[in-house]
Parts: C-alpha cells; sequence; structure tokens
C-alpha cells in the first residue's frame, strides 16, 4: 500500500485491512530538495510511519530520488527551456507511483499494488479500465490514465467507491492521525515561498520576450521570463494594466515573441495528440474528452494519424496548452480509453 501521509492513503490501508489483506505499507521518497508543499516532504514521511503504527502494519520507505530527477524533474525543466508546458504529477505517476512501485513489488513477490487515488478499475469484456471515482468532484481518473493491463491487473484503488466526505469520516471513526489533513495541491519539489520561479530560474537561463498584438504585430510589452509563460496566460506577461483583457495565443520560442489577443483567438476545432497510451487498443471513433485533472469531458471524435491523435471537437474548445495530459473516455463518461500530450 502505497502511503503518502494523507488521509486518503491511509483510509484506503485500512480498508484492505478490513478485508482481510496481508499489508504492507510504502511510502516513495521521491524529491531531495526543499519541500513544504505536496507529498514529499518529511513530514509526510512521518505522517505515514505513524498511521502504518496505528494500523498494526509494516511501513517501508524506498529511496526513488535517482528515479523521480530522471524521469519527473529534469523533463520539467527541459520543457520549460523549451516553451512547453509540462504535467509532472502524471509523469511521477507513470513513471513512479506505478512503473517504478511495480517493479519493486514484483521483486519482493507482493501480489498487489494500492494506492489512495479516488479512482476505479472496471472489466468490459474482460478487459481492464481505469473507470472514474464514486466522487465526481475528487475524480482522479485522469491522472492515472496511463496504466497498461498488467498493472490494473494487480493495481487496487481501495477508496474509489466512496466520497471525500466518507474518506474523511472513516478516518475520525479510526482516530487516524490524518483524519483532518489538509489535501496536497501543489508539484512537490516546487516551494511555496520560491515558487517556479525561483525553482526554474536556478536551473535554466529565463529570456526577456517581446510581447505583442497577434492580429497587427503591434509591440505591447515585454515578458521577463519566456520560459515561464504558456499559452492562455493572462497576467504576469508584462502587459500595461487597464486596456482589454489579452490572452497570449502563440509563443514563437525561437524568435522570443509571444502573441496576445482576444479570448476568442484560443478556440480551435481540431487538435493534435502525441505519445499516446491505450488501457487495451488504440481507438478510433466517438468519445469524451478531457484536457485538465478537473476539467469537463468534452464530446469529439477521435482518429489514428501516423504515431498520433486527431482530435475533432463537436463544438470549438479552448486550445490546450503544448505538453498537457488529453484523456479519452468511452462516450458514457465512465471510464478511460486511453490518453496521451497535447502538440
Amino acid at each position: 500500500m502505497a502511503l503518502s501521509g494523507g488521509v486518503d492513503s491511509s483510509v484506503a490501508a485500512a480498508e484492505l485491512l478490513a478485508e482481510g489483506h496481508e499489508v504492507v505499507g510504502i511510502t516513495m521518497r521521491l524529491w531531495g530538495g526543499e519541500s513544504d508543499t505536496g507529498c514529499c516532504s518529511v513530514a509526510d514521511v512521518d505522517d505515514a510511519r505513524r498511521v502504518a503504527q496505528q494500523l498494526g502494519i509494516d511501513h517501508l520507505v524506498f529511496n526513488f530520488t535517482d528515479d523521480f530527477h530522471e524521469h519527473v524533474v529534469e523533463p520539467y525543466v527541459q520543457a520549460h527551456r523549451d516553451g512547453i508546458t509540462p504535467n509532472p504529477c502524471i509523469e511521477c505517476n507513470r513513471h513512479l507511483k506505478f512503473h517504478r512501485l511495480s517493479e519493486r513489488a514484483d521483486l519482493l513477490g507482493f501480489d498487489a499494488v494500492a494506492t489512495g487515488h479516488h479512482a476505479r478499475i472496471v472489466e468490459r469484456d474482460g478487459v481492464r479500465y481505469v473507470a472514474r471515482g464514486h466522487d465526481p468532484a475528487k475524480d482522479q481518473s485522469y491522472v492515472v490514465h496511463m496504466l497498461p493491463q498488467r498493472e490494473l491487473a494487480r493495481t487496487l484503488f481501495p477508496i474509489g467507491h466512496l466520497t471525500k466526505a466518507d474518506v474523511r469520516e472513516r478516518a475520525t471513526a479510526l482516530g487516524l492521525r490524518t483524519a483532518s489533513k489538509p489535501d496536497s495541491q501543489d508539484v512537490c519539489f516546487i516551494s511555496s515561498t520560491g515558487g517556479r520561479t525561483q525553482f526554474l530560474g536556478t536551473r535554466i537561463p529565463f529570456r526577456t520576450a517581446r510581447v505583442v498584438d497577434a492580429v497587427d504585430g503591434a509591440l505591447l510589452g515585454e515578458a521577463e521570463a519566456l520560459e515561464m509563460v504558456t499559452l492562455g496566460q493572462r497576467r504576469g506577461i508584462g502587459l500595461p494594466g487597464g486596456g482589454p483583457k489579452r490572452y497570449v495565443v502563440d509563443i514563437d520560442h525561437e524568435a522570443a515573441v509571444v502573441r496576445v489577443g482576444d479570448e476568442s483567438m484560443l478556440s480551435v476545432s481540431t487538435m493534435t495528440v502525441g505519445q499516446t497510451a491505450w488501457a487495451h487498443q488504440p481507438v478510433t471513433g466517438e468519445v469524451l474528452v478531457q484536457c485538465s485533472a478537473h476539467g469537463d469531458a468534452q464530446a469529439a471524435v477521435i482518429e489514428l494519424v501516423g504515431d498520433s491523435v486527431e482530435v475533432r471537437w463537436s463544438a470549438p474548445q479552448r486550445r490546450v496548452a503544448p505538453g498537457q495530459s488529453v484523456v479519452f473516455y468511452d462516450p458514457t463518461d465512465s471510464y478511460v480509453l486511453g490518453g496521451g500530450i497535447a502538440r
């Protein structure tokens, strides 16, 4: 059982025990630097250890800091250098919290791996899929969309059938120290004091960029850090206040030019998705597509074009920043077919 030190994984462990499983708590030490947010602080490891003590289960700590740096931190920095907006938490799930942990589970002879994600696993015609969690407000199927059949076959989501209120109620009833602990919301290696600017500023050189009108090319201002600008951004791009609302509608990274315009200029009818991962096999046709962890899935038709997926929206949608995860759900919006990265 992956114990993060939060209330969800604490209750998930208790649920497994109640079902009669032999449970060992595992905490992954991922980030070795400064951390005061997310799920990687020293306090979180202590909370996980103490919950394990309360539940009467063994607790182990696996040091995956090198893997985390290789698969999450370095790509995060490189993405900003290249003008891409990454999703590090999904890459952490992909490479560490499932793949790497599954490898360690194999090595030690465990039968299954469990996490505290608000998601479920369903079976359709002998094929397993990640399904939405019971609590729509906390559903995390989007962030675990990449699981293949091998991992779906031995992954457990013990709280997927519970609402967040149910989870906290059960934690309180069990007297778990994490019962009232707030949810982690931020990237674990980005401190709340310095933020992305400080983290990236010590690792890559920031370049200034001209901010111009997307229609007539008129110079409007100057962005201090091109590497911090993302598609759809409105604030913090060096524009004077008091004028009309302008959004970043295009970034020419090579020329160091940011083009801004009316919000309507972000509306598109198609998009391209690469680096796809499918639950079973590639899918074409009518699906629902979700482009952010808490966004609403929208109707679209997808088509395979080479190694990419072309998405044709049923109604125009706001353009998705390159680097963000795009997840395909079945037309009933209940389970994940696959997903990839916006180009």
